[in-house]
């Protein structure tokens, strides 16, 4: 059975009791202040102190939960970054559409010229954040790594992109109503980028949120 204590996990030969009048395995465990995985045929069971050391660190302490920060490691180790962490360039801890042509990765260098790519540009309206209630709280772990475009340059975008109010001649034209719509309660609107023709796969470093619908100037830096 596989014990997981304070000090480590542990891998030992349990009998429960058998007796006529025994209790079912599960209560047995309690009594010896153990918590059961599983009630029937338990296999792991999780003692009291490191269940009470778990909610002192998670409620009464407030750590942070570290699972993204160690999914962050697995995708450089998965990525080949493992050791040089500081080598990183826009994009390459994401995959690009593995069924499209790469020179020099899946197909020969020369000639280049034969293979096209194909791309379509797409908005989700749908997907809405709003503002968080403790901005500094927020840390980016894959800023301008994955297939988010960085923050830092899609401010300083969007900051400089002129915006113009778009008038349609459609009536009641619920898109554009949409982008000049004003959501002063979210972060961002929806989400957007560029995506593969073919195969719908998306391109790294070419999603971006969107302020206020889906405007010119949120489109442009995915595509450039």
């Amino acid at each position: 059975m596989v014990i997981v204590n304070k000090s480590r996990v542990h891998r030992l030969e349990v009998q429960c009791c058998e007796c006529p009048n025994a209790m079912s395995p599960d209560i047995q465990m309690f009594q010896h202040r153990f918590f059961p995985a599983s009630f029937n045929r338990p296999k792991t069971v999780f003692t009291f102190r490191v269940l009470n050391d778990f909610l002192l660190d998670s409620l009464e302490s407030h750590c942070k939960d570290r699972y993204r920060e160690l999914m962050r490691l697995k995708t450089m180790k998965w990525h080949g970054f493992g050791h040089h962490s500081d080598n990183l360039s826009t994009g390459e801890l994401a995959l690009f559409c593995l069924a499209c042509p790469q020179p020099g990765i899946n197909v020969l260098l020369d000639p280049s010229w034969k293979y096209t790519w194909s791309f379509v540009m797409d908005g989700n309206f749908k997907a809405k954040h709003l503002h968080p209630i403790k901005p500094f709280n927020e840390v980016w772990l894959s800023d301008r790594l994955g297939f988010m475009v960085g923050k830092d340059r899609y401010k300083i975008h969007l900051a400089e992109a002129a915006d113009t109010v778009e008038k349609s001649s459609c009536n009641n034209h619920w898109a554009v109503n949409q982008a000049n719509a004003a959501r002063h309660k979210l972060e961002s609107t929806g989400i957007g980028g560029v995506a593969c023709a073919r195969h719908g796969c998306f391109v790294p470093h070419s999603m971006v949120d969107f302020q206020k619908g889906e405007r010119q100037a949120t489109s442009t830096i995915p595509h450039s």
